[in-house]
């Protein structure tokens, strides 16, 4: 019971209508109804706040020949001073962006105040009506309903305030007027008790009335500023919030902090596990993400895989820090999801308000180049934007516009490095190398212009560009001549690659067999899903397929198993170490007989001393590429060496 009822009273004067029968409401929704409520308040209050200043000096004026003229007189400026204090107060807090959540204790302070103020007000027919003249009376009994109907229509949206100003002034008039015995002033009481009914009346139908709209309000609001799967605020949402806080920022100084959080291999996950899987897997990381941070903040989802959360009020960096780590934290455990447990993982990038932008457009950009330096960082990374950052942002993007004029400037072109048929001694074919000759940056490597033009999309036109080249190089080289052209996981979300492919091999009037499409297991990795539909495709066509970098990744012979390969080309890491690392020699074993067992063809990379492609021939490996095969080398330099030995013999040295 004593719970009860102390649970009861917390709602009773946190301004809960559900205290009077209403239906109950989350917190969170209930915080908003408070801000509406407190807000309506607050653009009242300086008006009546004046009001009461001027009401207690007509009532010291209309008192100045009464016997309780000094009583008076101190009371007069008690509330004037007292009411003039709450107004400018009031003033000033409307000047500030208006809340979107008001927490109980606010609206105690709030319920507090309208008490001692009516409590001021309900003083005064039991302090002074007896001994004032009949005029001052007639002012008292005016100055009194004013204040009751004022303070009805100011706490209209909220009964206990209502109550807490009026309740008093009410008990002071019937006090006065009781103890009187009068007929007349019974008569007035009975007027009294049915006005006040009417306004408290009023108060509640007005309350409950603007309770429902709020509500109302809040749901229709909520469809466009709610994310519909996970429940989260939208984009939408989120930039609305940063606005408000650039807006308290510029008013108050309330410095802040926004959080980018970006979902680890989320691809993956949908790819291997469906997208029904992937969208529990959401839903489940929001509830811990949002279990993760304080009552007034929510985390919002702005992209399929991005979350976001501002954290207002912000006292120093390591506050921010704290939340990013509870939300690496609660990745911690895997996600139970249709019978697997599946493991997930985040990075996050940071920027503070107002160290690193006041405008949205800034610390947006600044907390995705944050967010940019963590992924590459790895799983798990928290990064605080560094002016640095911008520094190399901006560098990519010049790199990117300068790449975007590359193909029609004529700074691109290729190497070739050969492939060598150990049974034969021949060179049979070439894997086509990218390079970039910039105009003042000289030779910039693939490992920093291919990450820059797959996130650009320039990736598309680069590939068609390789692959147009390598069929044209190929129709000039005798016709048992291969050439192999990388391709990345991206250039596979290109719908029209095939197409692409026909038509340079038309257009080179090359056989089909001649060209070799290489892919990485990381990019089987990312993009698994389409990947069995296009290498099918490819085969149609008639070219090859290698897996490149076999055994690097975690499931190199699940894709061996499911997908149609023509060759894998074995790691170097594994061939650098096999002559002195056991481990390495059994793993290249392994793998050329899984080869041969599997009839797929096999290439070893990286051969750099006569003693491994001794070993390599020992262990009946297909072909092998290295600098002792021979290094990249431009198109001119492969046809004097065709031209030279018709053979494709090559002796390595």
């Amino acid at each position: 019971m004593r719970t009860y009822l102390r649970s009861y009273f917390a709602t009773l004067f946190a301004g809960d209508l559900a205290a009077f029968g209403a239906p109950p409401t989350d917190e969170a929704l209930a915080g908003h109804i408070r801000a509406e409520q407190v807000s309506l308040v607050l653009g009242y209050s300086f008006g009546i706040m004046l009001a009461n200043a001027c009401n207690a000096l007509v009532l010291a004026v209309a008192l100045w020949q009464s016997a309780d003229w000094a009583f008076a007189l101190v009371w007069a400026a008690a509330v004037s001073s007292a009411a003039l204090f709450f107004g400018l107060q009031a003033r000033a807090s409307r000047r500030i962006a208006k809340p979107q959540f008001v927490s109980r204790r606010t609206m105690y302070r709030l319920v507090r105040n309208a008490l001692a103020l009516g409590t001021a007000w309900g003083v005064v027919p039991v302090a002074f009506f007896a001994n004032a003249s009949s005029g001052a009376q007639l002012v008292i009994t005016c100055l009194c309903a004013g204040m009751l109907a004022g303070g009805a229509f100011a706490f209209s949206t909220i009964p206990i305030a209502a109550i807490a100003f009026t309740g008093p002034i009410f008990i002071g008039t019937a006090i006065c007027l009781g103890r009187d015995g009068d007929f007349i002033y019974l008569l007035m009481a009975v007027l009294v008790l049915v006005y006040g009914s009417v306004l408290l009346r009023g108060v509640f139908l007005n309350a409950f009335e603007f309770r429902r709209r709020i509500i109302a309000q809040h749901e229709a609001e909520r469809t466009v500023r709610q994310d519909p799967l996970t429940h989260l605020p939208n984009r939408v949402a989120f930039n609305e919030a940063l606005n408000g806080a650039l807006n308290r920022l510029s008013r108050s100084g309330e410095e802040f902090a926004v959080l980018l959080l970006d979902l680890d291999r989320f691809k993956e996950i949908n790819d291997r596990y469906g997208h029904p899987a992937g969208d529990e897997f959401l839903v489940q990381v929001a509830a811990r993400l949002q279990r993760c941070t304080r009552a007034a903040e929510h985390v919002a989802r702005i992209g399929g895989d991005e979350f976001a959360l501002i954290m207002s009020n912000l006292t120093r960096p390591e506050d921010a820090l704290a939340i990013a780590e509870r939300f690496v934290a609660a990745f911690a455990e895997p996600f139970p999801i249709d019978g697997f447990e599946i493991t997930g993982a985040i990075s996050l990038g940071i920027v503070l308000a107002p160290r690193d932008g006041t405008t949205s457009h800034d610390l947006l950009k600044h907390v995705d180049i944050a967010l940019y330096r963590a992924k590459k960082s790895g799983s798990g990374t928290i990064c605080f934007f560094e002016a640095g950052d911008d520094q190399s942002a901006r560098d990519r993007r010049a790199l990117q516009r300068d790449l975007e004029h590359a193909i029609e400037a004529d700074q691109l072109f290729l190497v070739y490095q050969p492939f060598l048929d150990i049974r034969k001694g021949r060179v049979t074919g070439f894997e086509a190398l990218l390079r970039w000759q910039h105009p003042t940056r000289g030779l910039i490597p693939p490992t920093v212009f291919i990450p820059i033009a797959e996130e650009s999309g320039l990736i598309h036109q680069l590939g068609e560009w390789v692959i147009r080249r390598a069929c044209a190089m190929l129709s000039r080289w005798p016709d048992d001549i291969r050439v192999a052209v990388n391709f990345s996981a991206v250039q596979f979300q290109n719908v029209s690659i095939l197409q692409t492919i026909v038509e340079a091999l038309d257009a080179a009037n090359v056989a089909p067999n001649r060209l070799e499409i290489e892919i990485t297991e990381s990019m089987l990795i990312s993009k698994y899903g389409s990947a069995p539909a296009i290498l099918n495709g490819l085969l149609e066509l008639g070219l090859t397929v290698a897996l490149d970098d076999f055994g690097t990744g975690f499931s190199s012979l699940t894709y061996l198993r499911k997908l149609p390969f023509s060759r894998i080309k074995i790691d170097q890491s594994f061939i650098r170490d096999m002559l002195t690392q056991p481990d390495c020699a059994a793993i290249v074993k392994s793998v050329i007989g899984l080869a041969q067992d599997l009839q797929i063809g096999v290439v070893a990379e990286g051969v750099e001393t006569a003693d491994q492609l001794e070993y390599l021939r020992q262990t009946s490996c297909d072909e092998v590429q290295g600098y002792l095969i021979g290094r990249p080398m431009s198109a001119s330099e492969i046809s004097a060496l065709l031209d030279h030995d018709p053979q494709h013999s090559v002796h390595a040295a």
